[in-house]
This record gives C-alpha cells, structure tokens and sequence, in this order.
C-alpha cells in the first residue's frame, strides 16, 4: 500500500523545518507557551515550519497561534482529546491532516474541508485547488460518512477507520484521486455502486464491518491491488471480481463463505408444487391463460435456469447452492457462489495435467485457497 510521504528527500532540511512536541503530555496552556516563546521554538521562524507533531498529548482543541505557521504543510494531531476541529485548520496549505485516535465527531468538522485564505473566503477556484492529499480521521466518534470530505478532489489517501459510520456517501465518485479508501471498523452495511468509479484507487479497505453484499461495480477498479474484506457477512463475491487483474491482496477471512466450504449445500426434499413445475417446463408445453389458475401461471413464469451449460434444467423455490472455486490472477482460486437444480449438476474438479499451470483441485489448490480467504 502506497503512502504519502513529502516530496522532499533532504532529512536536514526536513529536520530544520519541523516541529516536534510529540509525546510531552502537553495540555493546550502550555503548547501554546510553547508556541509562544521564541527560544522553545529552537528560534525558528514561523513561516520556515512546514511540519508540526503534536501527536500523544492532552490537547482538547487547537492553539491561537497555529495560523501564524503559514507555510505549514503536515499536522499530526493523533492520539489526544481534540472535540473540534475549528475552520481555522483550513486557513493553512496543509497537504497532511493527521487527526486520528481523538474525540471528533461529525457536527465538530468544519462545514468544509476547503483551504480558505486569511480573510476566511474560499479559493476563487473552488475545490480544484484544495492542498490536501491525505487526510486521517480514524479512531473517533463519526457516525456517518463526512459529506465534506467529497469536497476534496484532489485527496489521495482518505482514512477513516474505527469510527461508527454506517453508510458510505454515494457522492464518493467525485473523489477521483483516492488511491487509498480506509473504512474498516466501522457499520457500514451496503458499499454504493459508486465506489466503482473510483478509477485510481489501489487499496479499499472495508474490513470489520456488517457488509453482506459487494456491488458488481468493483469489477471497475482496474488499479485495485489490495481489497481487503475480512470480519464482514459476505456470503458469497461478485463473479466479475476476477477482472481484477491487478490485485495482489484479498482478504476474506471471518466471513460466512469462509465457513461454508463444502461443496453441497444441504437440500430440502422439493415440494410437489415444485416437482410439478419444472416437469411442466421441461416438457415444453405452455399453458394458455385460460387452461391454468392466473396464480399457477405466474408461478411458471418465475422459474429459474440452472446455471451448469450442460443442464436445461429448471428450479422455483428449491436449489442446490453451490461453491465454484475459479482460477483467479494465476495465483488464487476464489469462492463464487451459483444456484443449480440438482446436485447432479456440480461438475466436479478436473485435476491439472503434466505441465499445466492449474492447480490440482486437492493439492495445491487448498494452499491457494486459505492463502486467499485467511488473508
């Protein structure tokens, strides 16, 4: 997983330009003396510092002095007490935000995420030109997904692991520079099929959480190379997810379809109505709309193909579940999920023959499998 690091890769210079108060259980009385006194600042000027580390403290907000610091670029406000996050944050060229482990919640984010100038008006431009790329709000009290955030069109990595967010904006579409999408942790319980336009994205993360379908639209995610699942209610992958040929890690552990690897699902005995059915489909005839009850009708007309090629059987309320492990990049072999009429229509295994790059189904296929479900 790619992360954001700064651009420059002069360590002197960096050390020059930053400011490190990290871990000195500093309350907001005394950062702000320390803000204040030019010899506690190691005698650097304000406008030099483009880093400032405030992480592990016991800061409840933001000092007064934090907009005389200009050029700053990142701020690490991790692991404190922080209730609010004032707009005067959005005054400063940040390209980092590191806000994660506090007491934040939705309503103590600014109204937006923008960069404002010092007279407090938005950029002429708008949101095309906001600075900031990464942005790390894990670890605190969200309950919903921060609509603000959208705002942010040139944002790479967006965090927001650990908090209590339920659902996933559906306007996530116009961040088209994520490379990063975090939210595990959390309640989310649907995955919009908008999270498919992301074109750019390279890691999703959706771990822990009570997600029990993913949309079709993740096909889309050509750049995807970490999808990572676990701890969710997945039953079953979309079968376009073998599109993905770029990805290198999936994770799928702690999920039903993890727990439900056999092959044959158990089968209730058919009911007549059902048996009754699929031999009037098979047969061929169909009935007029006089010959047969309008309700028997329709229950004909809701019949569903068996999915084996080979079989032009049919089924209504009784199926075989059946998990189909499919050859996945050249390296797995993934769990999809299909409906069949009969156990007879599972096609069994072929083992791989001398030189084939396929797995033996009860050799290595196994490894491969848990390398891919047990992340």
């Amino acid at each position: 997983m790619e992360v954001y690091t700064s651009d420059s890769s002069d360590t002197d210079s960096r050390e020059q330009k930053t400011l490190d108060f990290g871990r000195m259980s500093l309350d907001l009385v005394t950062l702000e003396d320390h803000l204040a006194s030019p010899q506690k600042a190691l005698l650097k000027s304000s406008g030099d510092i483009e880093t400032m580390l405030l992480n592990h403290n016991r800061l409840v907000g933001l000092p007064r002095l934090l907009l005389q610091f200009g050029n700053l670029k990142i701020l690490d406000l991790s692991s404190n007490a922080i209730t609010t996050l004032p707009d005067a944050v959005c005054q400063l060229p940040l390209v980092t935000l590191i806000a994660k482990n506090n007491l934040l919640t939705n309503a103590s984010l600014p109204k937006s995420l923008l960069t404002k100038m010092a007279n407090g008006n938005a950029n002429a431009t708008g949101g095309s030109n906001s600075t900031l790329k990464e942005l790390n709000l894990s670890g605190n009290q969200l309950t919903h997904f921060p609509e603000q955030v959208t705002e942010l069109r040139h944002l790479k990595y967006l965090y927001l692991g650990g908090n209590k967010i339920s659902s996933v904006s559906k306007d996530i579409w116009k961040m088209q520079s994520l490379h990063v999408l975090s939210l595990g942790g959390n309640l989310i319980s649907e995955v919009p099929e908008a999270v498919g336009s992301l074109n750019q994205l390279q890691a999703l993360v959706l771990c822990d959480n009570l997600i029990e379908i993913l949309p079709t639209s993740i096909a889309r995610l050509k750049n995807l190379k970490s999808l990572l699942l676990h701890k969710n209610r997945l039953r079953h992958l979309p079968k376009d997810i073998v599109a993905l040929k770029n990805l290198t890690e999936l994770s799928l552990r702690d999920n039903p379809l993890v727990v439900r690897f056999v092959q044959d699902m158990a089968l209730k005995p058919p009911t007549l109505l059902e048996l009754a059915g699929r031999m009037v489909k098979a047969s061929g005839q169909r009935p007029g709309p006089y010959d047969i009850p309008r309700t028997l009708a329709e229950y004909l007309n809701s019949a569903n193909c068996c999915v084996n090629p080979n079989c032009k059987g049919v089924f209504f309320d009784n199926r075989v579940e059946h998990i189909k492990f499919v050859d996945f990049c050249g390296k797995y072999r993934v769990p999809l999920l299909q409906y069949l009429c009969s156990s007879k229509c599972i096609e069994p295994e072929q083992p791989a023959t001398r030189g084939s790059s396929v797995p033996a189904a009860n050799a290595s296929s196994g490894f491969m499998m848990r390398k891919v479900l047990l992340g």
